[in-house]
């Protein structure tokens, strides 16, 4: 902060920046340092923790860019996005933009080479992205709020974000930086809502065989389609505890079943049975290359259905039939980082906040357990077996 002999001959504009509250000297990292030449021989970005604050501070300057533009500030010297970006020496050159009512939701930021050679950067360091494409979340304030709910209730009701229009621009920008750059110099992360468009816009282009880094903080976790597929699968379980329970009448005519199976030449159950194991020996390209990173808080009940646990292994237990390798391959398959905040009980908006993802105190414990929502969303990338990862000119 400024003494109070300069503040007094600041202009009233710079004055204003000073003080509000998300200004990045405010309320962002305290502990990170700029890029610097001993990043050529170090560099701070193959530090998890480091990677996390940055990726944060971008959704950060997306929420940023909003606010700024309804206060008419993008363009001037008082704006407070830019402050949250060029400390890391990135630059903005897109701005993704909803045409149902002209707000900011995303924005691309580019490694940006004038800025870094300036403090004797010569080159991008070791597991800095070429460009990140950062989406924000819910914004509560009138000139957006309308759009940003209803996509929010768009995602409550069906667990899908794919008929928004933000979906479609989403794709389009991140498959474009991956052609350009190649995707492995891609990042896309968002926060809340915008983690939730993260997740499907990555998830879109891992079917096509292009692999993201991707990160997703407080991402939504609750919907009524996941409620009663919840319920449907808890009439399910039930409905089999109790017909096991029952007299079964129905052995012979299932040996009989069987012997006409076996003369018509295996019927479908041979069919099914077949196309499982294809599918085991060729589960699909998209496993292990795309693993999301995903940060919850269990305080905040938005996102804290993510630390449920699978327990389809469990229930396979002691069957006939089952290998016991398939549930391990398909939770490899579903494979995410997921961290999980341990801080005690927190309020929700203090627990769904971005910025407790830079704070100092920050306790982050890695979940390795398999999680039944992770499972359920990547299930669909098992069974693709083409496309190539875009690899682009990474040169660039």
């Amino acid at each position: 902060m400024a003494s109070p002999d300069t503040a007094e001959s600041t202009p009233a504009a710079a004055t204003e920046e000073e003080a509000h509250p998300y200004a990045f000297h405010v309320s962002g990292p305290r502990n990170v340092i700029s890029p610097n030449w001993r990043d050529l021989i170090n560099s701070s970005w193959k530090d998890g923790n480091y990677k996390r604050t940055v990726v944060a501070c971008f959704i950060q300057a997306v929420y940023l860019l909003e606010l700024d533009r309804q206060e008419n500030k993008s363009n001037k010297e008082n704006a407070l996005a830019p402050k949250w970006w060029i400390p890391f020496k990135y630059k903005l050159v897109q701005t993704l933009i909803d045409e149902r009512d002209g707000s900011i939701f995303g924005a691309i930021l580019e490694w940006d080479r004038s800025a870094a050679m300036a403090d004797l950067v010569l080159i991008r360091p070791s597991g800095a992205p070429r460009a990140v494409l950062a989406l924000r979340g819910t914004l509560l304030k009138s000139p957006t709020i309308r759009r940003d709910i209803e996509d929010d209730l768009r995602f409550l009701a069906w667990e899908s974000l794919k008929g928004s229009v933000r979906f479609n621009v989403a794709l389009k920008a991140l498959k474009s930086v991956a052609e350009s750059y190649g995707s492995s110099n891609v990042c896309i992360a968002g926060h809340s809502l915008g983690a939730g468009f993260a997740l499907q816009v990555g998830k879109a282009l891992a079917k096509e065989g292009i692999y993201v880094e991707t990160h997703l903080f407080n991402p939504p976790s609750v919907s009524v389609a996941m409620s009663l597929r919840n319920i449907g699968e808890k009439a399910e379980f039930a409905w089999k505890r109790i017909k096991s329970m029952l007299p079964s009448g129905s052995e012979t005519t299932g040996n009989s079943s069987m012997e006409g199976e076996k003369a018509s030449g295996g019927g479908a159950g041979f069919k099914n049975w077949v196309a499982n194991l294809n599918r085991l020996k060729n589960p699909g390209v998209g496993i292990g290359k795309w693993v999301p990173h995903i940060y919850v808080n269990n305080s905040d009940y938005i996102c804290c259905s993510y630390t449920e646990s699978d327990q389809v292994e469990k229930s396979n237990e002691g069957k006939e039939n089952v290998n016991p390798k398939n549930g391990k391959a398909a939770a490899a398959a579903a494979a995410a980082k997921l961290f999980v905040m341990s801080k005690g009980k927190q309020k929700f908006l203090e627990a769904h906040g971005l910025e407790q993802w830079w704070s100092d105190d920050l306790q982050l414990q890695l979940a390795l357990h398999d999680s039944k929502l992770i499972s359920r969303q990547l299930r669909s990338l098992y069974p693709m077996s083409t496309g190539q990862p875009i690899q682009g000119n990474p040169s660039r």
